[in-house]
């Protein structure tokens, strides 16, 4: 038997809160992480909510003026080479670390890889070229590229960690820490790797958010209360956010012999390629159904031993609606049913961070015991009818849980987790 993969530790800085208690809570009680914010000073721009990452300041692209929470400790030297979402990986990476029972010195030797994913700091980036647009080239932040552009994470994590396993940065828009996760898996099936990192974060500031606001991809909505609903009929667009979520894969035969905690295990994963758009979901969900059935399949499962689906489901018309058709595809044409959310509802979309963190969401649902609620959802899209979308939290313990990601290009990745045996 190949070696299994099991999630042996967790860190959070998201806007539902800065530990595993807090967000656990979050999401057994269905609160959401949601405040009225103003981008660039202009009250006329239509984006008006964000997922706030409370306790942490980045007024300036000078980190001498960045905050953090004091439960953290940021080394000066690091700090000079991070991004905003930089900081808040190293405040998961040493929660995630701590909850597994391990040190920095249990990452050396060569045997803990790292995968990141994240879009790079477009703030800090702007920056840096205004900079050297106004000197002419003759002037620049040292700092500047590593700080900056895509792979800043694997970059600073690595070296401040001195790991000499695998390290790599994932880039495929919404799907990159999903990616990051699953070649994490076969990293340690194929034995090549005993303990893997992985790492999802991304800024919240308005170059990262407002962006997405050409694309008519942001809601308008001003009221934090209803911003984020997937599947509603009424949503209009996701909500932005940012923050970090490490999670610690190890092979299960070494975590049992170190005595260390099993959230859950990770039974399978796969991924497709819609074809389709550069920028839309396949209009019936072709990828994402056909990731689906390649998870169920590496995992060895059928439709209807998957308890709880995590959705992708951002509260955009078209991609909630494109998911949909592709969960009824899999599970309601195979008779099987399913308990259904998107916890983006509370989080909003964390882009490259969105797939850990909801992978971390399942496996606290896995080992606390419940499943969360689709928050906010008062009038289901008519394309929802069959689907499971359980409007409270419920106490019942998933044995299966599959979580979602689509991305840019059509990307579709989705993992299986399962209780320990």
């Amino acid at each position: 038997m190949p070696p299994l993969p099991v999630i042996t530790g967790l860190g959070f800085i998201t806007s539902i809160g800065h530990d595993r208690s807090t967000v656990l809570r979050s999401l057994r009680e269905l609160r959401h992480g949601f405040e009225a914010v103003e981008f660039f000073g202009n009250p006329s721009l239509p984006v008006k909510v964000a997922g706030t990452v409370k306790g942490f300041a980045f007024p300036s692209p000078n980190w001498r003026d960045w905050h953090w929470p004091a439960q953290f400790e940021v080394d000066r030297e690091l700090l000079r080479g991070l991004a905003p979402h930089g900081v808040y990986a190293v405040c998961a990476m040493q929660q995630a670390l701590a909850d597994a029972g391990l040190t920095p010195a249990d990452l050396a030797g060569g045997a803990t890889g790292l995968f990141c994913a994240s879009a790079g700091s477009p703030y800090l980036l702007g920056n840096f070229l205004d900079q050297m647009h106004a000197t002419r080239g003759e002037r620049g932040n040292p700092m500047g590229i590593v700080s900056s552009i895509a792979g800043t994470l694997n970059f600073n994590l690595a070296a401040h960690y001195k790991i000499s396993g695998a390290v790599c940065g994932f880039v495929s828009a919404c799907a990159s820490s999903s990616h990051a996760l699953g070649y994490a898996m076969d990293e340690i099936r194929l034995g090549r790797q005993s303990r893997m990192l992985v790492v999802g974060a991304e800024d919240l500031t308005a170059e990262s958010i407002v962006s997405f606001s050409s694309l008519r991809a942001l809601s308008g909505n001003p009221d934090p209360a209803t911003a984020s609903r997937p599947f509603d009929v009424k949503r209009d667009g996701f909500v932005g956010t940012g923050g970090a979520v490490v999670l610690v894969v190890e092979d299960a035969a070494l975590a049992r012999s170190r005595g260390a905690h099993l959230y859950a295990e990770l039974t399978g994963w796969g991924q497709a390629g819609d074809g389709h758009s550069v920028a839309q979901s396949h209009p019936e969900g072709a990828g994402l159904r056909e990731a689906m059935r390649r998870t169920l399949a590496d995992a060895r499962l059928n439709p209807a031993d998957v308890d709880y689906v995590n959705a992708h489901a951002t509260s955009t018309p078209a991609g909630d609606r494109s998911e949909a058709l592709a969960l009824q595809a899999v599970f309601t044409a195979a008779g099987a049913k399913p308990r259904i959310s998107s916890t983006k509802a509370l989080t909003g979309h964390g882009l490259s961070l969105a797939g850990a963190m909801e992978a971390a969401f399942c496996a606290l649902a896995i080992d606390d015991g419940f499943i969360p609620g689709a928050a906010h959802l008062v009038e289901p899209d008519p394309v929802c009818a069959g689907l499971d979308l359980p409007r409270t939290s419920l106490n019942e313990a998933p044995r299966h849980a599959l979580n979602n990601s689509s991305g840019f290009g059509g990307s579709n990745v989705c993992h299986l987790l399962r209780r320990p045996t």
